[in-house]
């Protein structure tokens, strides 16, 4: 981390400044490792890899870690040679290309292809993951000097209300062991006047009860990331014959996504991303220990009951997507 962002953190207990300690030399105002030490509550958080640790490195959410460390550039842009972070990014927010002197807060950042997105925006971002995807994220990202990575608990964020100008939280929601109670913890980072953006899978009849993944998960949820990852590149391996093959039929995608091989063939990426991306979302279909979709009018009141105004969501490829401000 940059000593300048020490400004922007917080101890997730107490709410009071951090001070630096313990750190090795920095290079040009950089800390690789080092603690950050909340002196009114004597807690010392590890500064490890550049990175700010607030939680343990393996907890729940290990399996994404893994993921995001095995596919760390794969849903880049300039991996996959589509703008497909772009398009979402700001079809999502409708947020400016242009927020030099803003700062943005980015809760769930996996390997940080979304980092990318809003840190060419000018802002300052500060981006949080509670896996250790950061580390994915710090290597591609972690060298911007307006770009703060931290591994922390969004439901315990060590950052300091009411001072965001933006929030977003893409493909987070769902993963957590209390979609509503995550979704609550966004908006008091917000400025008066800030924008919040999240999604979150949808609940409709063919989302949940026609997806076949919801059938296979109970299992494939409680096996050792590692051993499930292997077993999904072997199965996508063995399908990826008959995928080429339905994928010709109209919306054969579809059939495939049921089949459980991710297909994201309509983006129009070439055939080798296109396996890279099928590991990676059928990987991430099974492996993660919650999975809870909600409906579009659920959603809808989260937003409401959370006094946020100008309040707009949509059902999306990628599920309700929600946009709104905070009161001034």
């Amino acid at each position: 981390m940059y000593v300048h962002h020490l400004n922007l953190l917080r101890c997730p207990r107490s709410q009071h400044p951090l001070t630096l300690s313990s750190c090795g030399p920095s290079v040009d105002g950089f800390v690789a490792n080092g603690a950050l030490v909340c002196e009114p509550c004597s807690t010392e958080y590890p500064i490890v890899g550049g990175v700010p640790r607030f939680v343990a490195r393996e907890n729940y959410a290990s399996g994404f870690g893994l993921e995001w460390l095995r596919h760390a550039k794969t849903q880049y842009d300039s991996h996959s040679g589509i703008k497909e972070s772009e398009r979402r990014f700001y079809e999502q927010t409708h947020w400016s290309r242009e927020l030099t002197g803003q700062l943005v807060l980015e809760v769930g950042s996996g390997s940080g292809r979304f980092t990318e997105q809003a840190a060419l925006t000018g802002a300052t971002v500060v981006s949080l993951d509670y896996s250790y995807a950061v580390e994915a994220n710090f290597a591609s990202n972690g060298h911007r000097r307006n770009v703060l990575i931290v591994q922390a608990d969004m439901f315990a964020m060590p950052f300091p209300h009411d001072e965001f100008d933006k929030v977003f939280c893409f493909g987070v929601l769902q993963h957590t062991p209390d979609p509503r109670a995550a979704f609550d913890a966004l908006p008091p980072f917000l400025k008066p006047g800030g924008s919040l953006c999240a999604d979150i899978y949808s609940a409709t009849l063919l989302r949940t009860l026609l997806n076949t993944k919801y059938y296979v998960r109970p299992f494939t949820r409680k096996l050792d990331p590692a051993r499930l990852y292997d077993a999904v590149v072997k199965y996508v391996d063995f399908m990826w014959p008959l995928a080429t093959l339905i994928r010709r039929l109209p919306r054969g995608h579809g059939i495939n996504w049921r089949l459980l091989v991710a297909d994201y063939s309509p983006l129009g990426l070439e055939d080798a991303i296109l396996k890279e991306w099928a590991y990676l979302d059928t990987f991430d279909m099974l492996a993660p220990r919650y999975d809870m979709p909600v409906r579009k009018a659920t959603f809808t009141k989260w937003f409401t009951d959370a006094g946020l105004s100008d309040i707009q969501t949509e059902l999306t490829g990628h599920g309700v997507v929600g946009r709104a401000q905070r009161s001034v």
